[in-house]
């Protein structure tokens, strides 16, 4: 087959489907990489690193995706993007389906099979091609260094000639993968680390990593089967606000990763709770483009109120674009070879990995949420 590895166009996104060195791993079977022109210079990976590994460089976006019959993506295909698909072509990459209904109508009419990397079920035999999980890896990193450059003092402990400067104190809500790094990267840095999930599960893991977990009593249920935090009830929300709000006068920085799975983000830091926060905290809101864990986080803006800065951090992984193409490449390569583990075998819609992750096939919605909750929201494919 020809795989297609086009240049992303939404603003401000950095990275590229396939790197350099994993393109032997699909030339091996034979299959055929064509990369058009720039893909992947904003992840410090120019055209003749592509052209070395063995990838045929495209000139513009029309002509690859008129002779790719699989296409790898890392932002969901726009509309126009869908409609230069083959017809009965293949795509792999985020595809954000519930807010790209009119993108899922066009891959329909084009008969277009679709795979959605947010849609991977978390299972052990799909971690690697967990691409969620890849590049929360590098939010959580990068959150934290958000935060240092905003904040007014140093992270770590020191002890000078001028006197003791103490750590800061850095608050970690929610500790998936996103907080776990976040909290290694802050340990790093010499900071006191403090976290809370109301998972229990993660209790140990919290601790492994040296920082302090902030106990309450947990629900039973505070997780799905697939592994996703579920919503909780008001009762509980109010007794987290309180557990939340005992540690916020002590603290510098707050980083906020709780998402719930295709749903509105949870209210953690409520407007009042800000001003709980000492004069000069930073709060980083992962969770800004699913509407914020913070009531007064404004997506893709820094925003000042009580004299604490609040981050609405938005696509961090597109702040670094090399490690994190590295990452999110080897996912979608391994996505691919199960699904076509032999140059001329096809997919096994059995699997449950291909399964879960198929959103489009045969001109319609085959995952079953997916189309309910368009229908229920006047949508019809």
């Amino acid at each position: 087959m020809k795989i297609g590895i086009p240049k992303e166009t939404q603003p401000g996104e950095t990275r590229v489907a396939l790197i350099p060195s994993n393109i032997s791993a699909l030339t091996r079977d034979k299959h055929e990489v064509l990369v058009e022109t720039g893909a992947g210079v904003s992840a410090a990976y120019p055209d003749d690193q592509f052209t070395a590994a063995g990838a045929k460089m495209m000139s513009n976006a029309k002509a690859l995706y008129e002779q790719a019959d699989v296409v790898f993506k890392v932002r969901p295909s726009t509309p126009q993007e869908a409609g230069m698909l083959k017809e009965g072509a293949s795509y792999l990459g985020f595809l954000a389906p519930l807010a790209n209904a009119e993108t899922l109508n066009v891959f329909c009419k084009r008969r277009v099979t679709s795979f959605s990397m947010e849609y991977i079920p978390r299972i052990t035999r799909a971690q690697s091609m967990d691409a969620l999980s890849s590049m929360a890896t590098v939010a959580g990193y990068k959150a934290v260094l958000l935060a240092t450059e905003r904040l007014g003092k140093m992270f770590p402990l020191m002890m000078t000639a001028a006197g003791t400067v103490p750590p800061a104190t850095v608050l970690i809500l929610g500790a998936g993968v996103a907080g776990l790094q976040a909290i290694a990267t802050a340990k790093r840095l010499g900071a006191k680390v403090e976290a809370f999930d109301p998972r229990p599960a993660v209790k140990e893991q919290v601790k492994s990593l040296g920082a302090t977990f902030i106990e309450m009593e947990m629900p039973k249920d505070a997780e799905t089967a697939g592994g996703y935090a579920k919503e909780l009830s008001p009762e509980f929300i109010k007794k987290e606000w309180e557990a939340i709000s005992a540690r916020l006068p002590s603290v510098h920085v707050v980083i906020t990763t709780a998402q719930v799975f295709g749903k509105k983000a949870p209210i953690l830091i409520t407007a009042d709770m800000v001003k709980l926060l000492r004069h000069g905290a930073v709060i980083v809101d992962l969770a800004a483009e699913q509407g914020g864990n913070c009531e007064l986080t404004v997506a893709g803006k820094t925003v000042e109120q009580h004299g604490v800065s609040i981050i609405g951090a938005v696509n961090l992984p597109a702040a670094i674009p090399t490690d994190a193409s590295l990452m999110y490449s080897k996912n979608i390569v391994n996505l691919f070879k199960l699904l076509y583990p032999k140059a001329d075998s096809a997919p096994d819609f059995n699997d449950e990995v291909i399964k879960g992750s198929c959103i489009t096939r045969n001109g319609e919605i085959v995952n079953e949420s997916i189309r309910t909750a368009l229908q229920q929201g006047g949508i019809r494919s």
